[in-house]
């Protein structure tokens, strides 16, 4: 079929008729599921404070439930998501209301990408970062992949649809490589992986502004497709966006992945285009700087470029949004949060400005390629650009840390890397939102979130689940969330690829 996207209303989280439209947009897609079907929701992050970051169970349900009756000779239905980084992806789950619901349908796998192999995807495509990416196991094998996000806004890549999904296709070690100013052109690459069958986005309650604490925006809406830069395009056009204007969707197009001209989409349903607009008029998307998000509070940001590699003036995908993130986290648990926060002053990147921070103030520098060369108060203050090249950056090295490793590191980041009196500097290329949430709450002596009475019991119940099925992977010399080769029969994209050479050393660019 030609790209096609199919608008439907839908005023509220009824199961019954999302399995309907679902089901109806499977057959007007012309679509049968069969093999290994494999559902990839957005779990970012859940629970109750975090209510509209998530692919809701209810539309989940009815996606699955219509899968299952519409497919033949399906060997297994699944669903299979990492959540944000540090946390289990179980805990996830388990706030989202995902076991509960996958008992209701019956017969579902559950797969946590952050308990299972993962496969060397190789890439051939002049323009890519890297010359292979890691995938989890599930994902490389999956017969009939559906892609499930979340509608919502993005302050790294401006929103967060069907391809900005894929984040969630790496475990913690491969997803934070190359989540820096270059974050758009990462996400493209991904789409090499495996191009989905079907496309189903709850837009019911839509998310603005954010993308872990977004502001719940009314949109009434189930969006389905077949092509993902087409259906990405179509929703960018439903907030009043130009695709073009979203990076990752245009290198994707420009890549030959799908068409962003409307004249190029069948757009059917029954809502038009143009009724979808008005439904989601006012819509608030991401991308605001950081000097300008913490205007009026007693955050003072200072942004400077990042490394000179693809020419960008700000840092989009990397630390600047982990604090906006972070922030807001913060706000969510504890109301005060702004009021006790004292006076700080965060600087990012090679920064010539002015700093204006009075005496007793402290200054933090974020990440390894801040820069400053100047006067803090009374002092000559230096700070030295620790970037390291990401051609150095070897995947099959990378590791990944808990949240209680990065409490460590935190805390050994601020005690030992002061480089004069009030002046800290936070390592990393990206700091987290987690360390971001750290170094914040011991600067300002917040609320912990994870500590956080509520969240505790359940947080380590689902740690500890996670940590021994890894222990007990090791004791049976079973492959635990290792890099292997690609397994034979993988998902591919519909492209004419080169076969890899696998005598030949892994080159990073």
């Amino acid at each position: 079929m030609r790209p096609t996207v199919i608008l439907r209303a839908c005023p509220d989280y009824d199961v019954a008729r999302i399995e309907r439209l679902a089901y109806e947009g499977l057959e007007t897609l012309g679509l049968t599921p069969s093999g290994r079907v494999l559902c990839k929701p957005n779990v970012v992050a859940s629970g109750k404070h975090f209510p509209h970051a998530h692919t809701r169970p209810e539309f989940m349900e009815g996606v699955l439930r219509a899968l299952k009756r519409k497919g033949q000779g399906i060997e297994e239905l699944a669903m299979g998501e990492r959540c944000g980084i540090t946390v289990p992806t179980r805990y996830a789950y388990r706030g989202a209301g995902y076991y509960a619901m996958a008992k209701r349908v019956g017969g579902v796998r559950m797969y946590h990408f952050d308990e299972v192999p993962q496969v060397e995807i190789p890439l051939y495509h002049p323009e890519r970062l890297r010359d292979a990416l890691y995938t989890p196991e599930p994902v490389a094998k999956a017969d009939f992949f559906v892609n499930c996000p979340k509608f919502k806004a993005h302050p790294w890549t401006t929103v967060t649809f069907s391809m900005k999904n894929y984040i969630g296709i790496q475990d913690d070690r491969h997803r934070l490589i190359d989540h820096d100013h270059r974050l758009n052109e990462k996400v493209a690459d991904l789409q090499y992986i495996v191009q989905p069958q079907f496309i189903a986005i709850d837009a019911i309650t839509a998310g603005e502004g954010r993308m872990l604490t977004p502001i719940p925006f009314d949109l009434g809406l189930v969006a389905m497709g077949n092509n993902q830069v087409a259906f990405d395009a179509v929703c960018c056009h439903i907030i009043g966006i130009d695709p073009l204007s979203v990076d990752h969707i245009r290198m994707a197009h420009e890549r030959g992945f799908g068409p962003v001209d409307l004249k190029a989409i069948d757009i059917v349903g029954d809502l038009s285009l143009d009724e979808a607009k008005d439904k989601a008029s006012g819509f608030r998307s991401g991308l605001i700087r950081v000097e300008d998000y913490f205007k009026g509070t007693n955050i003072h940001a200072y942004s400077g470029p990042p490394p000179g590699d693809g020419g960008h003036d700000y840092c989009w995908g990397g630390c600047p949004g982990a604090l906006e993130e972070a922030i807001e986290i913060l706000r969510v648990f504890d109301e005060a949060t702004d009021a006790k926060m004292p006076p700080t002053h965060i600087v990012f990147g090679k920064y010539d400005g002015r700093i204006d921070a009075k005496p007793g103030e402290t200054v933090v520098f974020i990440g390894d390629c801040a820069e400053f060369s100047g006067r803090i108060g009374e002092r000559d203050v230096v700070i030295e650009n620790r970037y390291v090249d990401r051609s150095r950056h070897d995947p099959l090295q990378a590791k990944g840390t808990d949240i209680y490793a990065k409490m460590l590191k935190v805390g050994i980041d601020l005690r030992r890397n002061q480089v004069a009196k009030d002046v800290i500097r936070l390592s990393g290329c990206p700091v987290s939102v987690s360390e971001h949430v750290l170094a914040l709450v011991s600067l300002g002596k917040l609320k912990n979130p994870f500590f956080e009475a509520s969240n505790a019991v359940l947080y380590t119940s689902a740690y500890l689940s996670w940590r021994t099925r890894q222990a007990i992977h090791k004791v049976t010399g079973q492959p635990y969330n290792r890099p292997g080769p690609m397994a034979r029969g993988a998902a591919r994209p519909r492209l004419s690829l080169p076969p890899p050479d696998h005598d030949a050393p892994l080159e990073v660019r």
